[in-house]
């Protein structure tokens, strides 16, 4: 099995673990990315009471580190794509602000995160009278989407897990229609982490170790032909999980040296961007 693959299965095997609220990476949590507080983290981020209500019960696992959702200012009618789509949570918010004629998709590489999201499926339709979204079973660098069918691509602490980035971004860019949006919000570095943090399962499967520093997220967004893009660090999510003593942050912070604070390596990151459309004149 190669590296990239053998970090893919870890990463599925942990989050199979959530979806089936099982074991946590490093004590009795049902969160490896966040908090125990799904609600508390929630609101911590950006996410106000009427956009909860209308999630169905256990889609918000408490995996978030930002909001996309409100990022994005998405409108009516239009088509989204949520990387890393978990149990639904920022799909469902997504699919109650485009309305009817507008459609949102799912995409997660772990069966058991697909299949709860599904099961919810049915209660989102009831609180909203919408039937508008649906979940895909795929990898976010290989997208089960056409060629420029998406009007905005969401993310939610999600990239910074993928072994190619690089594709990741490039796959974003390949979905969007010419003028679409990219809003993301992920982990990113603002130093490098020390290499027994970065071998740590826990801190894989947390959304620590395979973050990148700041000024490579903005290259590889560059470098997939994307513009317009705007960086905006963040430091209240990891200082919010570092004093909720989440178990997988505490691991994390045990290991680093001392006297270091998580805080000064991790931030995170809302990243906007726009996919160049054809000018009106038809001159490319």
């Amino acid at each position: 099995m190669s590296l990239d693959e053998t970090i893919r299965e870890k990463v599925r095997e942990g989050y199979a673990a959530i979806a089936r609220q099982g074991g946590a990476c490093c004590g009795p949590t049902k969160s490896c990315c966040g908090t125990s507080d799904a609600a508390a983290l929630a609101a911590n981020v950006g996410y106000d009471e009427a956009d909860l209500a209308i999630v169905p019960e256990g889609a918000n696992m408490g995996l978030s580190c930002g909001n996309p959702v409100a990022m994005a200012s998405l409108k009516p009618g239009e088509v989204v794509l949520d990387l890393g789509s978990g149990g639904g949570f920022d799909v469902f918010i997504a699919g109650a602000k485009v309305g009817a004629g507008g459609r949102v998709i799912g995409v997660d590489m772990t069966p058991d995160m697909i299949a709860k999201a599904r099961r919810n499926v049915e209660a989102y339709r009831e609180r909203t009278g919408l039937d508008n979204v649906e979940f895909r079973l795929g990898e976010i660098e290989h997208l089960p989407v056409a060629d420029g069918s998406v009007d905005v691509v969401i993310s939610n602490c999600v990239i910074n897990l993928s072994p190619d980035k690089p594709q990741v971004w490039r796959e974003m860019a390949r979905v969007l229609k010419p003028g679409g949006r990219v809003a993301v919000s992920d982990l990113a570095l603002l130093q490098p982490l020390p290499g027994n943090v970065v071998e740590a399962v826990e801190a894989l499967i947390g959304c620590v170790a395979g973050a990148v520093l700041v000024r490579e997220t903005e290259r590889m967004a560059v470098d997939a032909g994307l513009s317009d893009i705007v960086l905006d660090p963040k430091a209240d999510y990891v200082e919010a999980m570092t004093s909720w003593n989440d178990p997988l942050f505490r691991c994390v912070v045990e290991a680093l040296p001392g006297g270091s604070k998580l805080n000064e390596y991790v931030v995170s990151l809302a990243v906007n961007a726009v996919k160049p459309g054809r000018c009106c004149c038809g001159c490319g």
